[in-house]
């Protein structure tokens, strides 16, 4: 849906106001990128931004209401637009006339094109304007592709670098950096400008070049923890502490990536399949699909004696001096 969107883009086609919704940055900094490129192909763009956790709606509409001067087209860009999602009364940053905004979506002008971006999971449904938004505009979803879709995306985007890449690239380069699209993209480009020549991204340039977060690496000391391979986990955690990372900060890591393998583990039991359990924990699917495939599956018990020895490990950190370091490294030592 959003690739047709803006493919009516470069054709020309426009529609008077767009909703962006959805927390993948991604998709609304490309939706914008494109916007502007189709729009300055003939002329200079006209580009207005406004932030309505800040400035009223009232903006938005005159601006939009105010004929172009230099060009047929201008573009207006509403960010967070808060107002349609849930908010307690009375703890909204600013008051809006949603009377006016309501009138004004009926008959919006053609001499502009509105985008409101509404970077939230949802909206409230609950709310007029929110239906009503979502009837006048063209909305657009701004959401990590699931799975399979997200693999065709990977593929595609070295496609447009010129590049082909393996499907054990593929693999590695979604448990390295995870379902951040901003980031794959920007880990591609960079792939594909050090092969020069060469035409295929395989798993080994992936280990070699793309930049590890914390977050991959932890769970890998994790699971090499589980797996009994003390000398890996141990290889992980001195490289992090290397890195200046901090103990504390490395056990919370470790017993939130526990917790969650507690919950995937008990919601499959129960026959939730992978996307009912990632709504259900509110994580990416891609995520349970990691902890799903792992090679030797810890037991429950397995995993709550690790929860109950990090959580001492905690203590001993808060409350103990010395050698802070030592005491996470006993743990991953220790054979339970």
């Amino acid at each position: 849906m959003i690739t047709k969107i803006w493919q009516d883009f470069k054709k020309g086609n426009f529609a008077p106001v767009y909703l962006l919704v959805g927390e993948e940055s991604y998709f609304i900094d490309e939706t914008i990128k494109q916007l502007k490129s189709a729009l300055q192909k003939e002329e200079e763009a006209e580009v207005m931004t406004f932030d309505l956790n800040e400035q009223p709606i009232d903006y938005v509409i005159d601006e939009a209401d105010t004929i172009p001067f230099f060009s047929e087209r201008k573009l207006i860009i509403a960010k967070n637009t808060s107002f349609l999602k849930a908010t307690e009364k009375g703890k909204e940053k600013i008051e809006h006339d949603l009377k006016r905004l309501e009138s004004w979506l009926e008959h919006p002008t053609d001499t502009a094109i509105t985008v409101f971006i509404a970077p939230y999971e949802k909206l409230d449904e609950r709310k007029k304007i929110t239906k009503l938004m979502k009837d006048k505009c063209t909305v657009i979803l701004a959401q990590t592709p699931q799975n399979n879709d997200l693999n065709v995306w990977v593929q595609n985007e070295a496609r447009i670098h010129g590049k082909a890449i393996t499907d054990e690239a593929i693999v590695k380069l979604l448990e390295m950096v995870g379902p951040n699209m901003l980031q794959l993209q920007m880990e591609i480009e960079k792939m594909a400008l050090y092969l020069g020549e060469e035409l295929e991204i395989t798993r080994e340039l992936v280990e070699d070049l793309v930049a590890k977060t914390l977050e991959h690496d932890a769970f890998k000391m994790l699971n090499a923890y589980l797996e009994h391979n003390q000398e890996e986990a141990l290889k992980i955690y001195h490289d992090l502490l290397r890195q200046k990372e901090e103990p504390i900060k490395l056990v919370g890591l470790l017993a939130s990536n526990i917790r969650t393998m507690t919950q995937v583990f008990y919601l499959q039991k129960k026959g939730y399949h992978q996307q009912q359990i990632a709504k259900q924990l509110k994580i990416h699917p891609y995520r349970v699909q990691i902890i799903s495939n792992q090679r030797s599956r810890p037991t429950d018990q397995r995993l709550l004696q690790a929860l109950y020895s990090l959580a001492e490990v905690d203590l001993q950190l808060k409350t103990t001096g010395g050698n802070r370091e030592r005491h996470l490294e006993l743990f991953l030592l220790r054979k339970l």
